[in-house]
C-alpha cells in the first residue's frame, strides 16, 4: 500500500470514537480527543519523552500515563565513563489524572509527587523549557536545573497515525521531531551538566492512542551535525571544525517499526535543518548474541544504509498485574548513508543518539 500524506486537518477518531485517518503528516494535523476513545480507558496511553545529550552526558526524560499503570522516568548517562543514573517513579492508575495535553505543540506537562517534580512546557516559539528537581537522585546526589530546547525556523516533524491489525479500537498517534539545539545546566550532585547550543541535542517523542493487547516496537533516533566525530577533515566531537566554525547542516532522524500497521505511513524519516525526507520501511539488523555488537539499518527503498555502534546498555523493566513492561535501550552513534528526496546523497557520521526496544503486555 501506497504511504498516505495528510496535508490538512483530520480526526484520528470518528462520531462513534473508532480509528480512523491512517497516514503521516509533516506537522501536527492530526486531532485527538481521549474521551472520544472507543476502546476501554485503561487502554489509553499518553507519553512525552525527550532525549538530550552534550559531547559528555545523555539525559532521557520519560512521562507515562498508561490507564492501569503510569511512571516518570529519568536517566544521566555518562558517554565518557559509561556510567549511568536511573530514577523511576510508578504512578499506579493514573487513568487520566496527568492531565496531559491533546497537542503536542502547546500545553504543560507537570507531574509533582513526593518533592519530586519533573516539568515540560512548549513555548509558542517553537522552544520547550524541561524542569527537573530530584533532591533523592541516588547515592546521596540530586539532579537539579532547567534546560531549553529551540527548533529549527519553519520545521516539519514526523507524525503518524497507526491501527493494529484485528485490534479494531486501538491506534498510535505519535510526533517525532529529532532536531533541537539544547543548552542549559543541570546540576547533579556536585557536577555541573553543562548543554552549550552547538554541540548539544534534543529529541522530542510524543505519543497518544489506545494500545491493543500486546505491543513490540523498536525505534532509533539521533541528530547534529552531518560529521558529530572526529575526522580526517578536523571536525570536533561536538560537530565544529577545528577553527571553530560550523561544521555543515544540522541533521537527525527517526526509524522504526514494530506490531502496528505501517502501510498508510512509516515511522521513517531524516531531517535536514529541520526538512522531512520520508523513507519507506527500514529493518533492524541486530545481533541475537548480544545487544552491543554493532547494529545495522536498511530500508526497502534502498535509500539508507546506516550502522549503530553501541556505547552502552540501558534496561528496564516495569510490572503491576498483568501490565508488564520491558525495554531494552542502547546509546551510541550513527554512522552511514542517505539517499533524499531530491536524489542526492548524503553521508554522516557518529551522530549520538539511542536505539531500543519495547515490548509491553497487558
Amino acid at each position: 500500500m501506497t504511504q498516505v500524506e495528510i496535508s490538512d486537518p483530520l480526526p484520528v477518531l470518528d462520531s462513534a470514537g473508532r480509528p480512523v485517518n491512517f497516514g503521516w503528516a509533516r506537522k501536527p494535523l492530526f486531532i485527538y480527543d481521549a474521551s472520544k476513545v472507543w476502546g476501554p480507558a485503561r487502554r489509553i496511553t499518553e507519553a512525552d519523552r525527550y532525549i538530550i545529550f552534550s559531547p559528555t552526558h545523555m539525559l532521557l526524560l520519560e512521562v507515562m500515563d498508561g490507564g492501569l499503570l503510569g511512571s516518570i522516568s529519568v536517566s544521566v548517562i555518562s558517554l565518557k565513563d559509561k556510567q549511568r543514573f536511573t530514577r523511576s517513579f510508578v504512578i499506579p492508575f493514573p487513568m487520566g489524572s496527568l492531565n496531559m495535553p491533546p497537542v503536542s505543540d502547546s500545553g504543560p506537562v507537570k507531574v509533582q509527587q513526593k518533592g519530586v517534580l519533573v516539568e515540560f512546557a512548549a513555548m509558542q516559539s517553537g522552544a520547550r523549557i524541561i524542569k527537573v528537581d530530584i533532591p533523592q537522585f541516588g547515592h546521596n546526589r540530586y539532579l537539579r536545573g532547567a534546560l531549553v530546547l529551540s527548533a529549527p525556523d519553519n520545521a516539519e516533524s514526523l507524525v503518524t497515525n497507526m491501527a493494529w491489525r484485528g485490534e479494531r479500537y486501538a491506534f498510535r498517534l505519535a510526533r517525532r521531531s529529532p532536531w533541537y539545539v539544547a543548552e542549559g545546566v543541570m546540576q547533579f550532585g556536585g557536577a555541573e551538566l553543562i548543554f552549550t547550543k552547538g554541540s548539544s541535542w534534543g529529541i522530542f517523542d510524543w505519543i497518544r492512542g489506545c494500545r491493543p493487547n500486546s505491543d513490540i516496537r523498536f525505534w532509533a533516533s539521533a541528530c547534529g551535525h552531518e560529521s558529530g566525530g572526529l575526522t580526517s577533515s578536523g571536525r570536533t566531537s561536538d560537530g565544529l571544525m577545528s577553527d571553530g566554525t560550523d561544521a555543515g547542516r544540522k541533521i537527525g532522524f527517526c526509524v522504526g517499526y514494530g506490531s502496528a500497521d505501517s502501510s498508510w505511513g512509516t515511522e521513517n524519516a531524516f531531517f535536514v535543518d529541520g526538512v522531512l525526507h520520508k523513507l519507506d520501511q527500514v529493518t533492524f539488523h541486530i545481533s541475537p548474541s548480544s545487544w552491543m555488537q554493532p547494529w545495522r539499518f536498511t530500508s526497502s527503498d534502498n535509500r539508507l544504509e546506516m550502522t549503530f555502534s553501541p556505547h552502552q546498555e540501558r534496561v528496564e523493566r516495569n510490572r503491576m498485574f498483568l501490565h508488564s513492561l520491558k525495554r531494552n535501550q542502547v546509546c551510541g552513534s550513527f554512522s552511514g548513508t542517505v539517499i533524499l528526496d531530491d536524489g542526492s546523497p548524503l553521508c554522516f557520521e557518529n551522530l549520538t543518539g539511542a536505539a531500543e526496544r519495547r515490548k509491553s503486555r497487558f
